[in-house]
């Protein structure tokens, strides 16, 4: 049953859903920390080059399949080459397991959007307010469900009138916001404990390249960081692709929707970087930019919000709605790929496979909030952290899974159907492929043994080279 699918209506509706995808938490508040940590312009510029080749090959790679096959990541490996069928099941999986920890974030950025609106910004700086906040029975159930059901009625609504029509409106505005925060960022300056810092040397120390003491294993470091975060700023191996390019109409050159996806992701990562390296520099000094995840996003910005005083409430205001509209955009594509997934494997309609995700992902979210209270426990993962249930499935997600996912997808597409596979639907149109020779290199022999690297070290299997 695909009569619900629909096709997006035209490139930019494709290009803002993609970007719209990518620009998330991950990018957000992941980005910049890493940056921070390794070496500043020394992993901007391995990140660049890896975007332009690694994430390039992999990105080009599911949109394709997903054009050529114009199924769900469930059933698309399956149509491209019999006997895949498995990999589509972990490329579902994926998405599934994101989609209920993803909202339940997206629930405490809601929280903190609500806070500063309504005035009580100030509480959200002091000490304990952000575990207060999560380790209670109700309210972060709440607030995740809300957000989740908002995302359901977007994805419900189907294509055109859903993914695509809110896309067109919340990226422009995501987009004003993160430049406006950024440019903002740059002008602050604090001398409250005595020294002088500005906005301009938080930005030196983002962008210049710090390669004093470096050595190999921390360049080792920097590029596998570099490659984890673009699973997260391009959206690969997670389903979403197959399932956005599977509604590009035949008719849309593929390379360049590709190439404004990558330029979008890769420009909207930096500006995340300026938006938030500067800030924390001059409140918190570069003691504040050891933070990353929920810690920099709810515990060190918030302070660096109070820290401004009066104006840090506006500023507030439009950092965690920017935030929020990130993170909407970021999982109306998870959900995507779960719907088209349910819709094409068991023929049953939009609304149907939407409610039916609903309550799958709602469960799983109670269980992601319990698991801060009720149904606490520690477990050790195997690189060393120590987690919860949250944690655990992030880790089995993006650690295991979406490496396996694309590692997969590279031996599918460079050893089993061969490259020219892609070529072809890629160029089917007249379109031109300005990196075929690479991305034939790419996806047969160097992406797989770079992502095999990055597998390997989920386990801390090199931490004895790592130091």
């Amino acid at each position: 049953m695909k009569n619900d699918r629909h096709s997006f209506s035209s490139s930019i509706g494709f290009v803002l859903a993609a970007a719209g995808s990518a620009v998330g938490l991950g990018n957000i508040w992941r980005f910049p920390y890493l940056a921070a940590k390794d070496g500043g312009g020394l992993f901007l510029v391995i990140y660049l080059i890896l975007a332009l080749t690694f994430g390039f090959s992999l990105l080009t790679s599911e949109i394709a399949i997903g054009r050529k096959t114009k199924q769900s990541p469930l059933t698309a490996y399956g149509t491209l080459k019999k006997g895949w069928g498995k990999l589509g099941i972990a490329a579902c999986i994926v998405p599934m397991m994101i989609m209920p920890y993803y909202c339940v974030i997206g629930g405490w950025v809601l929280r903190y959007a609500v806070s500063y609106i309504a005035g009580d910004w100030t509480a959200t700086a002091q000490d304990g307010y952000f575990t207060s906040f999560i380790t209670s029975d109700i309210a972060p159930i709440v607030y995740g469900v809300i957000f989740l059901g908002a995302t359901c009625l977007i994805i419900y609504r189907g294509v055109n009138r859903g993914i695509e029509a809110f896309s067109k409106v919340l990226m422009p505005i995501l987009l004003v916001l993160i430049i406006g925060i950024a440019i903002f960022s740059l002008t602050l300056s604090n001398d409250s404990d005595g020294t002088v810092r500005t906005g301009l040397q938080g930005l030196k120390i983002f962008m210049i390249p710090r390669l004093e003491g470096l050595s190999a294993s921390d360049f080792l470091v920097v590029i596998m960081d570099a490659m984890g975060q673009l699973f997260y700023s391009l959206s690969i191996a997670m389903g979403i692709m197959v399932a956005y390019g599977s509604y590009v109409k035949d008719d849309e050159n593929l390379m360049r929707s590709i190439n404004q996806i990558e330029i979008f992701d890769t420009g909207v990562a930096v500006l995340a970087g300026i938006m938030i390296i500067p800030a924390v520099f001059v409140f918190m000094g570069t003691d504040g930019m050891s933070a990353s995840g929920p810690g920099l996003m709810f515990i060190s910005i918030p302070k660096v919000f109070l820290a401004m005083g009066s104006f840090g409430r506006i500023i507030g205001v439009l950092f965690f709605l920017m935030v929020l509209f990130a993170a909407l955009t970021s999982s109306m594509s998870i959900l995507e790929a779960i719907v088209s997934s349910f819709m094409d494997q068991f023929s049953i309609s939009r609304k149907k496979a939407t409610v039916t995700e609903f309550f799958i992902a709602l469960i799983f979210e109670l269980l992601v909030c319990l698991g801060y209270n009720k149904l606490y426990f520690e477990f050790t993962l195997p690189n060393g952290v120590t987690a919860q249930i949250l944690d655990i499935m992030d880790y089995v997600s993006n650690n295991i899974l979406m490496p396996i996912v694309a590692i997969s997808t590279c031996i599918l597409i460079g050893w089993v159907i061969k490259p020219e596979t892609i070529i072809e639907e890629v160029t089917k149109n007249g379109s031109g492929f300005g990196r075929k020779k690479l991305y034939v290199v790419m996806i047969k022999y160097i992406a797989p043994i770079m992502l095999l690297i990055l597998f390997l070290q989920s386990f801390g299997f090199f931490n004895f080279l790592l130091g």
